[in-house]
C-alpha cells in the first residue's frame, strides 16, 4: 500500500443488508471464533473440549464477522465483554482455542510462526492504550521501528517515519525523545509508527482511553481526518459507546463474549437489538450521530418554473409540508431559490408572475451526512424546512425543526441494574 493521500470518502456510510457483512471487498473474515482460556487449539493442535479448562467461561464464543476494506470496525463492551480478547486473536496475540481468521482468504489460525511473523510485520499493525513507546529512541525512530525490524534502508525508514510524523502533526519533533512530550502526543508517535509500517490493517485497543477528556477528543477529530485521506482498515476496541459510534462505520457490541448487536449507530440508535443494548445507548448523545439522511421528511412544499401559485399553495397545506413557503426547483430537482407564501399567494391572479422571478436563496441548507448537533443552529429559520440535500446538490429531503427534535430526543430507558456495576 502507498503511503500517498486519497481523496477523502465524503459519502455517507451504507447501511449493509446483513449486519454482520460489509458491502465492501473482505479485509477479516472471522467464523466461529471461541478462546477459552486453559485451552488451545488451531494449528498446534492444542487439546480443545473436554480435559482441563473445559468447565472454563468462554472469554469469547463463536464470534463471526467481516470487515470490509477501508472500514472502520469498532468492537465494544464493558469490561470483560471479550472484546480484547477478540482484537488481540486477529493477529494471534492470543491463540484462538477454535474458528477461523481469514485474512485476504488465509487462515492466519493455521500459519506457521514465519508466516504469522510476516503478517505482523507487514500486513497488521497495533496500536495500544500504553504507548509502548521506547524511552531512548527518539520520536523519529519509534515512529520508524517496524522498518528497522523489516531492515528497511535508513534513508527510506526515515523518509517514511518523516512522513507518518508530518501527517500526525509532528512534523517538528522527529529529534525528540518520548519523555518531552504529553500523553496525547506520545500516543500521536504511536500512531504514526502504525502509519509508517504501511500496514493495511491497525489494530487499536482502547488507545484514547488513558487520556484526558479534551486530548482524546482532540485524537478522535484527527482520526476521522486520517480516515478520510487514507481508508486503512481499523479494527478499534472501546467501552465508550460515543466513541464508537462517532468513530466506527459499523460497531459490535459484545457481552459476556457474545456478540450481541452488529450495525451501523443509526442501526443500533434505532433498532435495539434487546433490553442490554438499550439500556447502553440511553445516555448517547443521539444528535451527534443521527445524520439528517435518516430522519428527513419528503419535500413536498415545491415548485418548478412554469407550476401555477395556486398549485403550489396547495402543496404547502398538504399535512406534513411543515412550509410558509416553497421551494423552486431546477428540472434535476436542484434549488432556484425560496418563494415566501405572501408572494405566491399575490401572483396567484397574475398571469405573467413566475415562481423564479420571486425566488431568493435558502437561509440555509445541509448534506445528508450532516448530524443533527450541526444541522440544530440552522433548522426553523426559514419559511421552508430545511433543505437536506444529495452531492449532487439534489434538494432530497428536508429537516423539519419538530422531525429534529423528536429524532433527538432519548427514548426511556430500561432498567437493568445487574450490569451496571460494571460499567
Amino acid at each position: 500500500m502507498s503511503h500517498s493521500m486519497a481523496p477523502p470518502d465524503t459519502g455517507p456510510v451504507p447501511i449493509v443488508a446483513h449486519p454482520g457483512r460489509s458491502d465492501r471487498t473482505p479485509a477479516i473474515e472471522v467464523r466461529h471464533l471461541t478462546k477459552i482460556y486453559g485451552q488451545r487449539g488451531g494449528a498446534k493442535g492444542w487439546s480443545r473440549g473436554k480435559g482441563a479448562g473445559a468447565t472454563h467461561k468462554p472469554a469469547a464464543k463463536d464470534v463471526e464477522f467481516t470487515v470490509g476494506e477501508g472500514e472502520f470496525f469498532v468492537i465494544m463492551g464493558l469490561s470483560g465483554s471479550g472484546k480484547s480478547t477478540v482484537l488481540r486473536m486477529l493477529n494471534r496475540l492470543v491463540e484462538p482455542t477454535s474458528g477461523e481468521i481469514l485474512l485476504d482468504g488465509k487462515d492466519i489460525v493455521e500459519m506457521a510462526d514465519p508466516e504469522l511473523r510476516a503478517v505482523r510485520n507487514r500486513k497488521i499493525n497495533m496500536v495500544f492504550q500504553h504507548f509502548a513507546l521506547f524511552p531512548h529512541r527518539t520520536v523519529r525512530e519509534n515512529a520508524a521501528y517496524a522498518l528497522h525490524v523489516r531492515k528497511e534502508g535508513a534513508a527510506a525508514r526515515t523518509e517514511r517515519a518523516n512522513w507518518a510524523l508530518e501527517t500526525v502533526g509532528l512534523g517538528e519533533w522527529g529529534d525528540s525523545l518520548p519523555g518531552e512530550l504529553s500523553g496525547g502526543m506520545r500516543q500521536r508517535v504511536g500512531l504514526a509508527r502504525a502509519l509508517a509500517s504501511d500496514a493495511d490493517i491497525l489494530l487499536m485497543d482502547e488507545p484514547f482511553s488513558a487520556l484526558d477528556p479534551l486530548i482524546r477528543r482532540d485524537m478522535q477529530e484527527l482520526l476521522i481526518k486520517l480516515q478520510a485521506e487514507l481508508r486503512r482498515t481499523v479494527v478499534f476496541v472501546t467501552h465508550d459507546l460515543n466513541e464508537a459510534m462517532r468513530l466506527g462505520d459499523r460497531i459490535m457490541i459484545m457481552r459476556q463474549g457474545e456478540v450481541v448487536q452488529l450495525g451501523t449507530a443509526t442501526e443500533i440508535l434505532e433498532s435495539p437489538a434487546d433490553d442490554y443494548v438499550r439500556e447502553f445507548i440511553s445516555d448517547v448523545d443521539r444528535s451527534r450521530v443521527l445524520t439528517a439522511g435518516v430522519v428527513m421528511q419528503p419535500p413536498i412544499a415545491v415548485g418548478r418554473p412554469g407550476d401555477r401559485p395556486s398549485k403550489v399553495l396547495e402543496r404547502m397545506n398538504r399535512p406534513g409540508a411543515h412550509a410558509q413557503g416553497a421551494y423552486v426547483l431546477d428540472a434535476d430537482s436542484r434549488i432556484l431559490g425560496v418563494v415566501e407564501g405572501e408572494a405566491i399567494a399575490g401572483a396567484v391572479h397574475r398571469p405573467d408572475a413566475r415562481l423564479e422571478d420571486l425566488a431568493r436563496p435558502p437561509l440555509g441548507t445541509i448534506r445528508t451526512e450532516t448530524t443533527l448537533s450541526e444541522a440544530c443552529t440552522l433548522v426553523g429559520g426559514d419559511c421552508v424546512p430545511l433543505a437536506v440535500l444529495d452531492h449532487e446538490d439534489r434538494l432530497v429531503g428536508v429537516l423539519p425543526r419538530a422531525t429534529l427534535l423528536q429524532a433527538i430526543a432519548t427514548p426511556a430507558a430500561s432498567t437493568l441494574e445487574g450490569d451496571r456495576h460494571h460499567a
